[in-house]
């Protein structure tokens, strides 16, 4: 009876001091995993710091070649062949079109007989000349014949002279009836087709050749532009700044960059009252024609600074219209600051123009999943790694 009673109460016991110890394990736990949400995630931080960069400017701009030649009909008539197609390369000299003008044709022969009969006149004359000669010489005849007949010579002569002269227009009208090309270029469009009328006094012209071995990109600045880009640029006059204006890009239609530097060269004198704007003119060579004229792109200046704050684009967001950063302050709380910035060159980086200065720390990673007052565990990473871990 005596060990019957006591195995249960044994028994009990050691329940109850494992449910004690299955408790303290529980809240142990439970204290580690408070522990654990109570501690600061730790997020890359950069510190703000100086470089020198490249920042530029984009300027839309119209393409022209070095030369855009009107090629127009000098005579009347209508379109007898078109030799080339639009978007042709042809060469100086080239024959573009032909027209039908047969009256020219009718010109020259018409200018040949009168040379021909001019010709017999003279030579009548001559004779004449010849005749009466002697005939003075042994006072047979007066002076005066003789001098009759020389006067009827030179009449004749004349009339010859003027004879050639018409064939030689004839011929400069029936030779206009052939169309060449004055340049090396590409043929534009064409607007007239077989058998179309044209004349000298046509408002279209028959096409356009376009010297494109140099192609002339035309853009404008507003008075402030102008200011910016020249103030810091060497030279008095507007002739010197331009000739120590760096190369410049030119940027086309599809936001791709053109393989070849261009140089701003010529610029207006005068800012226009009606735009506000000066007009620029930078020079590209094309020797490939792979630039046409007609196209738009944009001009990119760009200008060296030094010393510059700058910060990763990465770092900052967009809220209401305003770009922001989290600044880490002594205490490693953020603080959601608005700051002014300017895109660089590399498109992966911040000009700062106020808002942070020179040492301060900023969120770099994970941005979207912190908010303001938060309090973090920075850690310090260089702007250039992460670039390099955005570009993998």
């Amino acid at each position: 009876m005596y060990f019957s009673h006591r195995i249960p109460a044994t028994w009990g016991l050691c329940v109850l001091l494992l449910a004690s110890s299955c408790g303290k394990n529980e809240n142990k736990q439970q204290q580690q995993q408070q522990a654990g949400k109570d501690q600061p995630k730790e997020y890359p931080v950069v510190v703000v710091a100086r470089h020198d960069t490249e920042l530029y400017t984009d300027y839309p701009a119209t393409l022209q070649g070095q030369q855009n030649v009107e090629i127009r009909p000098k005579i009347d008539g209508y379109v007898e062949k078109i030799l080339v197609d639009e978007g042709a390369l042809v060469r100086k000299g080239q024959l573009l079109f032909r027209i039908q003008a047969p009256q020219y044709e009718q010109e020259v022969r018409t200018a040949e007989a009168s040379i021909k009969i001019a010709e017999a006149e003279v030579n009548a004359a001559q004779m004449q000349v010849n005749k009466v000669k002697p005939l003075v010489q042994k006072d047979i005849i007066s002076h005066y014949e003789l001098e009759s007949a020389e006067y009827t010579l030179q009449s004749k002569q004349a009339a010859l002279a003027q004879a050639k002269a018409t064939l030689a227009n004839a011929r400069v009208n029936l030779g206009y009836t052939s169309v060449t090309s004055p340049v090396d270029g590409v043929i534009g469009l064409l607007p007239y087709k077989l058998g179309s009328l044209v004349s000298s006094n046509t408002t279209q012209p028959l096409t356009t050749v376009s010297n494109i071995g140099n192609v002339y990109a035309y853009f404008s600045l507003n008075e402030k532009q102008l200011l910016d880009l020249f103030r810091d640029v060497k030279g008095n006059t507007l002739q010197q700044k331009l000739a120590t204006l760096p190369n410049v890009r030119l940027v086309l239609a599809d936001r791709s960059v053109y393989s070849r530097t261009g140089r701003v060269e010529t610029a207006s004198g005068l800012i226009s009252t009606e735009t506000g704007s000066a007009s620029f003119r930078a020079t590209f060579p094309n020797p490939d024609g792979f630039l046409r004229s007609g196209s738009t792109g944009a001009v990119r200046v760009s200008s060296h600074l030094k010393d510059a704050l700058i910060i990763p684009q990465k770092a900052t967001y967009e809220l209401q219209g305003k770009r922001l950063v989290y600044l880490v302050g002594a205490d490693n709380k953020l603080k959601s600051t608005e700051v002014k910035v300017t895109p660089t060159t590399d498109g992966q980086s911040f000009i700062v123009q106020s808002g942070l200065k020179d040492g301060d720390k900023i969120v770099v990673e994970g941005i979207a999943g912190v908010r303001d007052g938060a309090e973090i565990k920075p850690a310090v990473v260089q702007a250039d790694s992460v670039r390099k871990i955005d570009d993998n």
